[in-house]
């Protein structure tokens, strides 16, 4: 089938960034940010008199929630899509000023449910309104409780979006101007944006072109080094002082709290993938010898891999589409009839082109009660694995549209436990699709490529930022001391296995300068394990395992992680056992891959 490679936008605004329909918008969420807060100031905060006027204030929290983020995510797709758009940072400020009024107004509600005594709120929680949504509710009035007062919040949020959300804008801004040179076999030097030349330097074949573009690629880094340290050490430092402010103990203490998970799960996690990390540098070694190699360079990680005469394989963005329908119909039909709606209404992004922001993501139109997706499809086998990775993002919220408002707000770690879920379907159907033994170790490769990223490369970030943060506590942190953090780390998770590390990565990594979540890294790793033993369960018994699966995600913004786990899967996660079961799952795959690999140089 033919499928449209671009966004609808059209379908959302009409005009672009200079839509009268986007400003229409914003004038009415204005109004109802007015409504809402004449409805904040006659709440008296007593539920046993007041109760439904607490239900009418949620109800408005919910309009103007869904009407900024429905403006808010169309002037994001855009400028991610068209990045030479300079009146899109424009509407991007306005719509930065209604959130900043939200939070002022969102500190004033929760310090009136803080305001409540216990038995009044227990009492509160047991009526029919709200007993569906008490987790949601008793997390925002605990999490308030470090609020300081009203007018410094207030102060907060306005200083917000000149502070940390202006030096992640600055971030974007710089990386859409910057250019990567390449020269061609033909002599012809191009400038490639920084997506381009990662899609390139990660996947050409070539272990001249991949070298070459390394080189050029850490150069350019590097140019613009001391800009990028600022940001992130002005990121850091806003981030530290407000944590101080708010009474936290330690920098993990908040985005643990967010993904609503124990540090002992954390540690467990870590601990298991620090135990089990061999299998994974064998299978960089294996590698390496297949490329002609001592070692790889941080450039070849993941580097295709083609044995014999076989080529690596290649995709239209119509075949694979229709690959990811074929295979995920082999798990459920409401999985598959949810991707074809989604591929057939243009809800993917995915033109290979100049002027488009680098990397991939699912988001939210909240209004249509649908998703979009954003990637730039290359034709490589680890594209079609990301767009399957992103349509299980968007079939996670789809599957929970019926629920109330505030238990669809799931944490970043469970969100990723959909996406590598749909992403495994997808990994396993084209290993097992392979024509001959060459093609399948080539297929595993590439699903090893997303194992090795979990295990080793995310290990590295996160062994990074831990000890940024930490440093970035006592003082500005240098440019020359980020690249020696950086390569520390990175030698530390990979086992000191490569011959070449990249010292600005910290630079290049969009995650460390993302505002809005703290340690934006480590949450995959989770979501890529837990979704492994849910695949497990999967495989034992696949009849019917798509309901199951569904409750599941429909569970995960209402719930500790720890409490999900046991709940859906009867397992203790705190404990080093589920995670190495994970691991050595995937273990599986490098020995098949050793195997095969080393028979086929008999």
């Amino acid at each position: 089938m033919k499928y449209n490679n671009t966004w609808d936008l059209e379908s959302i605004f009409t005009g672009g960034t200079n839509s009268k329909e986007v400003q229409t918008k914003i004038t009415s969420i204005k109004e109802e940010i007015k409504r809402y807060a004449d409805q904040l100031q006659a709440w008296n905060s007593d539920p046993a008199n007041d109760a439904s006027n607490l239900q009418g204030i949620l109800s408005q929290q919910e309009v103007i929630g869904k009407g900024l983020g429905q403006v808010g995510t169309f002037i994001n797709m855009w400028h991610d899509a068209f990045m030479d758009d300079e009146h899109a940072s424009v509407v991007k400020g306005q719509v930065m000023e209604l959130w900043s009024e939200i939070q002022q107004l969102s500190t004033i509600f929760t310090k009136k449910l803080v305001a409540i005594p216990d038995e009044k709120w227990n009492t509160l929680l047991q009526q029919d309104a709200f007993t569906k949504i008490s987790f949601s509710l008793d997390e925002t009035r605990e999490q308030g409780k470090r609020l300081l007062s009203e007018e410094e919040e207030k102060l907060i949020a306005t200083l917000n979006k000149d502070g940390i959300a202006a030096w992640s804008d600055l971030y974007d801004t710089v990386v859409s101007v910057m250019t990567v040179p390449f020269t061609a076999q033909d002599g012809k030097t191009t400038e490639l944006s920084v997506g381009q030349a990662m899609n390139k330097m990660y996947a050409d074949p070539d272990v001249a072109v991949r070298a070459e573009l390394f080189e050029n690629w850490e150069k350019t880094w590097s140019k613009n080094g001391p800009i990028f340290a600022d940001i992130l050490n002005h990121l850091a430092g806003y981030r530290l002082t407000l944590q101080q402010a708010h009474g936290r103990e330690g920098h993990l203490e908040e985005p643990l709290e967010y993904n609503r998970m124990t540090e002992k799960t954390l540690t467990a996690m870590w601990s298991a993938v620090d135990a089990q990390k061999q299998t994974f540098i064998d299978y960089l070694a294996q590698k390496a010898d297949l490329f002609g190699m001592d070692q790889l360079g941080w450039q070849d990680v993941a580097g295709p891999v083609a044995v014999g005469e076989t080529k690596p394989t290649r995709f239209t963005y119509d075949e694979a589409c229709d690959f990811v329908i074929e295979h995920f119909s082999s798990f459920g039909p409401k999985l598959t009839d949810f991707t074809k709606h989604a591929l057939e209404n243009r809800w993917v992004e995915a033109e290979d082109r100049p002027n488009k922001r680098p990397g991939g993501y699912c988001t939210s139109l909240p209004e249509f009660e649908e998703s979009r997706i954003f990637m730039t499809f290359t034709g490589s086998p680890n594209d079609t694995s990301t767009l399957a990775h992103e349509l299980g993002h968007a079939f996670h919220s789809y599957v929970m549209k019926d629920l109330p408002e505030l238990n669809r707000n799931y944490a970043m770690n469970v969100a990723e436990t959909a996406s590598t879920f749909a992403e495994n379907i997808i990994a396993d159907a084209t290993v097992k699709n392979a024509a001959s033994t060459e093609e399948k170790v080539s297929l595993l490769a590439n699903k090893l490529e997303g194992a090795t990223a979990m295990f080793l490369n995310i290990h590295a970030r996160f062994l990074f930022e831990d000890r940024f943060y930490t440093e970035r506590a006592k003082g500005i942190v240098s440019e020359k001391r980020l690249n020696e953090l950086m390569v520390n780390a990175q030698k530390e998770a990979f086992g000191d296995s490569l011959s070449s590390y990249h010292p600005h990565f910290w630079a290049a990594k969009l995650h460390f300068f993302i505002d809005s979540i703290p340690f934006y890294n480590f949450p995959y790793t989770f979501g890529y394990l837990f979704s492994l033993g849910i695949y497990a369960e999967y495989l034992k018994q696949p009849e019917g395992f798509e309901e199951k699966y569904i409750a599941l995600l429909r569970d995960t913004g209402s719930m500790t992680v720890e409490d999900l786990a046991k709940k859906h899967l009867d397992v203790d996660i705190t404990k080093e056992d589920f995670w190495v079961a994970g691991i050595k799952l995937v273990g599986k795959d490098v020995e098949e891959f050793i195997e095969l690999t080393n028979a086929l140089k008999k």
